[in-house]
């Protein structure tokens, strides 16, 4: 009998749903937001709203394009936490509503944990090699910035992690200065592949150990268009692609450049990637550069498991449902860590 498991994704501004049949992904839906893209940023309240809009025909358009029928499910899985507290509780909802009405048994799964177990995901006809144990995960997302050390599908320890800003953040904070577009990640590193990365310097953050901060370089990047538009004030539009190049530059060096020291440290050569940011193409190009410099094995999911999405989440509870990992049903959604 197969082992076929719904999985929810709400936590932040995309309503995902997938299902996976005996450990392979056999759908994945993505409803994105547009809505946020004039404020510059997520609006929660708008987030919620859009998940209550979006839920239902995602979830439907997964159990269709997957060919399943509800009651052929054996459990319900949803994302937990961290994320937007109004987002989750979207899912969170359906999740509990759904499994009860079904009688099946209900699986929380972490956002980050399943971000780290997108690098499982077998998806189409042909296997992708996935890392072995223990194996360090560089996480790199908008709210969060990790090293961590992962010893099996539930073990993780966290080795490294930013003191004060993410490296999305940095990205998109740096992208809203310069007038462009929600979310700044993927349009700067679309404009710094015609740009100078060697046009500005900026200094790296100097934290002692394997943590990371960005708060510093942020604000040097403000100064930096700040003080040349007093001269110029077409300053960014002259040099957008230089200073993406640049600044985009600069903040993967410092990713990289502590991974390698993290890789050293623990003598682990297994070496993954996750997280929002590790779509960028000059991170995985610059990973893969030190993949031969170091001699890592090195493990980056598709593009389309990089971002949110409820194939990780799908993913993660398999392995839990393996273990009769269940949650109850007055499980409650955590916006952070305590």
């Amino acid at each position: 009998m197969s082992i076929i498991i719904l999985g929810i994704e709400s936590s932040c501004d995309d309503t995902s749903a997938a299902v996976i049949s005996d450990g392979k992904i056999i759908s994945n839906i993505i409803a994105n937001q547009q809505v946020h893209e004039k404020f510059g940023g997520v609006v929660p309240e708008l987030a919620s709203r859009a998940h209550q809009q979006n839920i239902i025909p995602v979830i439907e358009r997964a159990l269709n394009h997957a060919n399943i029928n509800k009651k052929q499910l054996n459990a319900i899985a949803f994302t937990r936490g961290p994320g937007l507290l109004g987002s989750l509780l979207v899912g969170s909802s359906f999740a509990k509503s759904f499994a009860l009405g079904l009688n099946i048994p209900l699986i929380e799964v972490d956002h980050l944990q399943a971000h780290v177990m997108a690098t499982f995901i077998q998806s189409g006809d042909e296997e992708c090699p996935a890392p072995s144990f223990p194996f360090i995960c560089l996480l790199v997302s908008g709210g969060h910035t990790r090293i961590l050390r992962v010893d099996s599908h539930s073990s993780f320890q966290i080795i490294a992690q930013t003191i004060d800003d993410a490296a999305g953040e940095a990205f998109d904070k740096a992208a809203k200065v310069m007038g462009l577009p929600y979310p700044g990640g993927p349009v700067i590193d679309k404009l710094a592949k015609s740009g100078n990365p060697k046009a500005f310097h900026f200094p790296k953050p100097n934290i002692p150990g394997l943590d990371f901060s960005f708060s510093g370089l942020k604000t040097s990047f403000l100064y930096l268009v700040r003080d040349n538009l007093k001269l110029n004030e077409h300053f960014i539009q002259e040099n957008v692609n230089d200073l993406c190049a640049s600044y985009q530059s600069t903040i993967i060096e410092v990713l990289v450049s502590k991974l390698k020291t993290a890789s050293i440290q623990t003598g682990i050569k297994e070496i993954a990637l996750a997280g929002g940011v590790s779509a960028n193409s000059f991170l995985r190009k610059t990973i893969m550069a030190a993949k031969e410099e170091e001699n890592w094995n090195v493990y980056i999911p598709p593009i389309e498991y990089c971002t949110d999405n409820a194939a990780m989440i799908a993913m993660t509870a398999y392995w839990k449902f393996l273990k009769q990992d269940f949650a109850a049903f007055d499980v409650a959604p955590y916006s952070r860590y305590i």
